[in-house]
């Protein structure tokens, strides 16, 4: 099995659309949340009394690689800033969160897990010995009280063990101690095994569980991934066996599964997490390197390329806590959400919309994402995620410039200071592939590249606007990774205001999103190919998209779901239609709303 290491930010950066993506980022919530935000800036990770469990190393975790990523001293100096106040409240025990020692044992350790993690990410992003010289510490008292009996895994942390593994294999990497690989098999012993909890899967339930929360989930699909070599287990796909079981009963039509908070079901008025979205993000990006499984890669552009950027505002101010596929409004609901277990203002764009956890967490997906651009194994480099990027080791340097997956074109820059070879993945549903203009008919293409030689490799392929089949009898549109939605204009109301101590206020405050233009169309017809409209420092931008496509509809009878104004119902009335009308569908990640799930039309 194809193993492949991931670069660092030391070795890898953004260029391009990405760069621009993570630019918007920086000044947006996940730049700012120190400064905007109570449990971050008064955190009693560093001194404060405010949050004291994940929300700080939730942030971390995506502003650290952020930081580095972009290269910006302020936001570095920061990053330091909290990572020494952490560390300067690390016990003498190596205890490493902010609770008494009486208050061990009461305390949720999937922070203890998760600050390890984020450490981890730290040493990685700047080779500070101080920062995995507390992880040790931290990871080993861990190991201490688990094996004494005075903590022990529950509720999060019995669902969450093996996010451990992250901290866990970086230090076996670096120093090979029993009492690692014996902290590893405590936890698992402790921790859910998630296969034998698959049929509570098969049929959603308006019950809030652990087994079935959605970001719980997102994250095991990487558990046996990460835990076999320390478990000392052979990797058997357990993720595909799960994985199939998730989608066939949860699946939605952008690689998600919707949990609105847990596991919802088929229905295309359900939502997903936005903690769910960026932490199968970071599944896929391991099980791809685990594996070399171009299914995961697959996986990975469909999550990131749609439901990302999809659940946050074009300035990354705001973002939602639940997204759905067909999303007409974005309106408070004045009684019963239409949501399992989430409340009323889940699907708002706003600063902390139903739970503060997304407002912390969703600042990984991008940047762990450009850090899956490139894999090395050996003397061979992998174009994994064919977004723009350079690379420079002492081997070569090389710098993809790239507009996929507006546009399908790819041009390299080599410069090899030795001998190596590249493989690009080339994605399933590429047609017509070139490489310098010679036609190719492979599934990865391979190059070798001679010391001392600068080279130049350009490959193009075309992709076909397809129709996929979803559940009910409707159907969404694809084209290569991106899925198209029909947007639906709207307006937005503004809302500032103060609840628990926490201000909305411009323009870290809430957004609702009312519909003013028609929803209700069927399917006739796809156009031959997108249109591309050129790029803006908005990649998926909500007023410019960059690349539309042409789709034939009618209008058709198509109530609200019973009870709701703003919720459309899950299937039509009837596919019985009006006059036909020629309408631009948008990407899915640029259509704040939208309806991406609709059914053909049938002749009258």
């Amino acid at each position: 099995m194809d193993r492949w290491e991931m670069y660092t930010t030391k070795e890898l950066k953004p260029l391009g659309w990405l760069r621009d993506q993570l630019a918007i980022q920086a000044r947006g919530l996940c730049g700012r949340l120190h400064e905007v935000w109570p449990d971050v800036r008064d955190s009693a990770w560093i001194g404060g009394d405010r949050e004291a469990w994940e929300r700080v190393p939730y942030w971390l975790d995506g502003f650290i690689p952020l930081a580095y990523l972009l290269g910006d001293e302020e936001m570095k100096r920061t990053a330091k800033r909290y990572v020494d106040a952490i560390l300067d409240r690390q016990q003498p025990d190596g205890w490493i969160c902010p609770c008494k020692k009486e208050e061990r044992a009461a305390y949720d350790t999937w922070a203890v897990q998760l600050i390890s993690k984020t450490l981890t990410v730290y040493w990685q992003c700047t080779g500070e010995k101080r920062a995995i010289d507390a992880v040790r510490r931290a990871m080993k008292n861990y190991y201490e009280l688990l094996r004494d009996g005075e903590v022990s895994l529950f509720n999060w942390g019995e669902h969450r063990w093996f996010e451990a593994f992250i901290a866990l294999n970086e230090l076996w990497r670096l120093e090979k101690e029993d009492w690692i690989r014996e902290l590893a098999r405590i936890l698992a012993s402790q921790g859910t095994d998630y296969e034998t909890q698959a049929s509570k899967w098969e049929r959603p339930l308006n019950q809030w569980t652990y087994d079935t929360h959605i970001v719980n989930i997102a994250m095991m699909l990487k558990e046996e991934a990460v835990t076999c070599d320390l478990l000392g287990k052979p990797y058997t796909d357990k993720a595909s066996r799960l994985c199939d079981i998730l989608t066939r009963f949860n699946g939605t039509a952008v690689g998600l599964f919707t949990g609105d908070e847990c596991l919802s079901g088929l229905s295309p008025i359900q939502g997903t997490e936005l903690c769910a979205v960026v932490e199968q993000m970071y599944s896929l990006e391991l099980l791809y390197a685990r594996t070399g499984d171009p299914k995961w890669a697959e996986m990975l552009e469909t999550v990131a390329f749609n439901a990302l950027p999809a659940a946050v505002s074009d300035d990354m101010r705001t973002h939602q806590y639940d997204q759905m596929s067909n999303q007409i409004a974005c309106q408070t609901f004045p009684g019963k959400p239409v949501f399992r277990t989430n409340g009323k203002e889940a699907h708002l764009f706003g600063l902390e919309p139903n739970y503060g956890c997304c407002t912390a967490n969703f600042g990984q997906g991008w940047p762990k994402f450009a850090l899956s651009a490139f894999m090395h194994r050996g003397e061979t480099v992998l174009s994994a995620v064919p977004v723009p990027s350079v690379l420079k080791t002492e081997e070569a340097t090389i710098r993809l410039e790239t507009e996929y997956p507006f546009r399908n074109r790819l041009v390299y820059h080599i410069d090899a200071q030795k001998p190596l070879k590249l493989i690009v993945r080339v994605p399933s549903f590429a047609e017509r592939l070139s490489v310098d203009g010679e036609e190719r008919n492979e599934k990865e293409l391979c190059f070798d590249l001679p010391e001392g030689k600068r080279q130049k490799i350009e490959i193009t392929f075309e992709t076909t606007p397809q129709f996929v089949d979803r559940p009910n009898g409707l159907k969404s549109v694809r084209c290569g990774s991106l899925v198209f939605s029909l947007p639906i204009p709207f307006r937005t109301e503004m809302h500032e205001y103060e609840r628990d101590g926490v201000e909305r206020k411009y323009p870290y405050c809430d957004y609702e999103l009312i519909p003013t233009g028609p929803w209700n169309y069927a399917w006739c017809g796809l156009g031959e190919k997108p249109a591309f409209h050129g790029l803006t420092e908005t990649p998926f931008s909500s007023e410019r998209p960059p690349v539309t496509l042409d789709a034939a509809l009618r209008p058709v009878e198509w109530d609200y779901e019973d009870g709701y104004e703003t919720v459309c119902a899950k299937r039509p009335g009837t596919a019985f239609a009006g006059e036909e009308t020629v309408r631009a569908l948008w990407p899915y990640g640029c259509a704040k709303l939208r309806m991406t799930e609709l059914p053909p039309a049938q002749k009258t």
